[in-house]
């Protein structure tokens, strides 16, 4: 059955995704049920099943296997893959991926066929959004090697042409400095065709950026303000150019904070509730990209408004004290109105 268009899909301009609660990322629970695994699942389902009936275009998880914040480092953080693949069979149009995968973790060859399969059951909805890797706490902490930065971006390279291959040809076959596969069948083949959506995420402009250049669709950064990414923009236009492709056929997309109010009076009291015990209420809404869209709804559609005038078009929004009808308030003043 081929799948229904959102509105937001069918006009090809603006498209908005969210950040689902994964556990240690809860959203607005109370204490008793942010400790309890069980029951952050079932907001997780909630938060995702109302994002698809009301027209979201995508919702994401992040691929960490313990929290990043040293105040967090205990709580429940759920495996990005394995939540993922439970939110593709329960819903029906949105589009699924990762913010981001951490390119480390996983045998490029398997994660193909993971997200090759993630593609059938979710009958042509799943992204693979994909990164370098970062955190060298939980590398080590699960026994991964930390290599040096440059040698992550040239292994995202490896992993990237392998993927591709893998999703395109009848066998794939790649021998590199780091990976190599031989005749690898990667049977069922995605739904969507050439291939699901690439999306790179990272900051770096001398080699990531390449990268992006030579296999992305989509480049995203996270909490990016405007004049961050219009400087990666014009980068990123270089090294296409510097490989003969148009640089048209990428777009941009970043991940927001999002923290709806009344007034902008309400902004710091809000904030206080939520904020990292080490920051004053300023130093966390500098965190949160200066609050461009933190406040009321104006404020917010004029925040988003100035990325995309720099050619920004793919939001991931990452709501503080997220709960249903934040998710039906941010659609119907927000997203219906821009």
């Amino acid at each position: 059955m081929k799948r229904k268009l959102l509105p937001l899909e069918k006009n090809g301009r603006l498209q908005f995704g969210l950040t689902i609660p994964q556990g240690w990322r809860g959203g607005d629970l109370s204490l008793e049920q942010q400790n309890n695994p069980i029951e952050q699942f079932e907001f997780s389902k909630s938060i995702t099943m109302t994002a698809d009936k009301i027209g979201f275009g995508s919702i994401y998880a992040y691929d960490h296997l313990m929290p990043f914040f040293k105040e967090d480092l205990e709580k429940n953080i759920f495996e990005c893959y394995t939540l993922l693949s439970a939110m593709a069979a329960i819903t029906k149009r949105i589009n699924i991926g990762q913010i981001v995968t951490c390119n480390s973790y996983r045998n490029p060859a398997l994660l193909a066929k993971m997200l090759s399969t993630l593609d059938v059951i979710s009958n042509g909805r799943i992204e693979l959004g994909i990164g370098a890797g970062w955190y060298e706490k939980e590398y080590l902490a699960y026994g991964y090697n930390f290599e040096p930065h440059i040698e992550r971006i040239r292994q995202l390279d490896e992993s990237l042409s392998i993927i591709r291959e893998m999703w395109t040809k009848t066998r794939a076959s790649f021998e590199g400095r780091y990976y190599k596969v031989k005749d690898a069948i990667c049977n069922p083949k995605p739904i969507q065709k050439p291939h699901p959506t690439i999306m790179i995420g990272g900051s770096g402009e001398k080699y990531l950026l390449k990268i992006v250049a030579k296999h992305a669709n989509r480049y995203n950064i996270f909490f990016g303000t405007t004049h961050e990414i219009k400087r990666k923009i014009t980068i990123l236009k270089d090294h296409c150019s510097s490989i003969g492709r148009n640089h048209k056929e990428i777009e941009y997309s970043v991940v927001l904070p999002c923290l709806i109010t009344q007034s902008e009076e309400e902004i710091y009291q809000i904030l206080a509730k939520y904020k990292r015990k080490h920051k004053t209420v300023k130093q966390y809404l500098d965190y949160h990209v200066g609050g461009i869209t933190i406040g009321t709804t104006e404020k917010i559609i004029k925040g988003l408004n100035e990325y995309v005038q720099i050619g920004v078009s793919h939001f991931v929004i990452q709501f503080i004290g997220l709960n249903k009808p934040i998710l039906r308030l941010f659609k119907s003043q927000i997203i219906n109105k821009m």
